[in-house]
């Protein structure tokens, strides 16, 4: 095994993006939709919904950045379904290339793709009259959390996509994650649910992340729920990337 991990992890990186690329649907997919939801939102339903004294789409775009996300990692798994059934993987043990590498290409793949597709969604936001007062440690602040929530996620995809028996399969598991906003902060404030539903989503890890970057942008003091935000991004990822790799190893002996 080669320990040119860095180097390796960057062929195959360059590999995975040349994908994606190509792949007409995936750009579509992951950048359309999440627009497309956030006019939706913004323009049919947000003149029925009170979200205080701020815009509708800029209390609503944090929801929609985990959304753009969670509908992004999809094509993770489903990348790696077909690298794993195509006969790539033991193309690539039998080559002096750090075994490592091949996963986290299809993650740094992951974070690249997500990232750009969240850029997109915050221009079109500001189109849509999104406004911020946040300054540049404020805007970090918010690129470092969606960092860490697109890796979370993308492990967690990681696993699906290595044991999946359908391609189908592969990508469906994200359906839950993208839904999972919906029962949040993101749409409506958790204040206006009843009971048991309200009880949820204010203990779900998207409520804690969405009010976190809805305060940033506001320049709001974050207090505690940062760390709860971040809490759960590191715990999710932490798990997530231990069973993957166990997986992966299984796999791969």
């Amino acid at each position: 095994m080669s320990n040119h991990f860095a180097g390796d992890s960057a062929v195959l990186l360059g590999r995975s993006l040349r994908h994606i690329i190509r792949s007409v649907d995936t750009i579509i997919t992951t950048t359309l939709t999440p627009i497309a939801m956030l006019l939706l939102f913004t323009y049919v339903f947000g003149g029925a919904i009170n979200s205080g004294s701020e815009s509708y789409v800029t209390y609503l775009l944090p929801g929609i950045l985990l959304i753009t996300i969670a509908s992004g990692i999809a094509y993770t798994a489903f990348r790696l379904f077909l690298d794993m059934k195509g006969g790539i993987f033991e193309r690539f043990q039998s080559m002096p290339i750090a075994r490592s590498a091949v996963l986290w290409a299809h993650v740094l793949t992951s974070v690249i793709a997500n990232l750009i597709s969240v850029a997109v969604v915050v221009l079109v936001a500001f189109a849509m009259g999104f406004r911020t007062s946040a300054g540049p440690l404020a805007w970090l602040a918010v690129l470092g959390i969606l960092v860490l929530f697109t890796l979370a996620l993308t492990w967690i995809a990681v696993i699906p996509g290595l044991t999946a028996k359908s391609a189908d399969g592969a990508s469906a598991f994200s359906y839950p994650l993208v839904f999972l906003p919906f029962v949040s902060s993101a749409f409506v404030p958790t204040g206006t649910m009843p009971g048991p539903v309200r009880a949820f989503a204010e203990h779900q890890p998207v409520t804690s992340i969405v009010n976190t970057i809805r305060d940033l942008f506001a320049e709001r003091p974050v207090g505690s729920g940062i760390w709860t935000a971040l809490a759960w991004c590191v715990g999710i990822l932490v798990v997530a990337y231990f069973f993957a790799n166990v997986i992966y190893r299984r796999k791969i002996s």
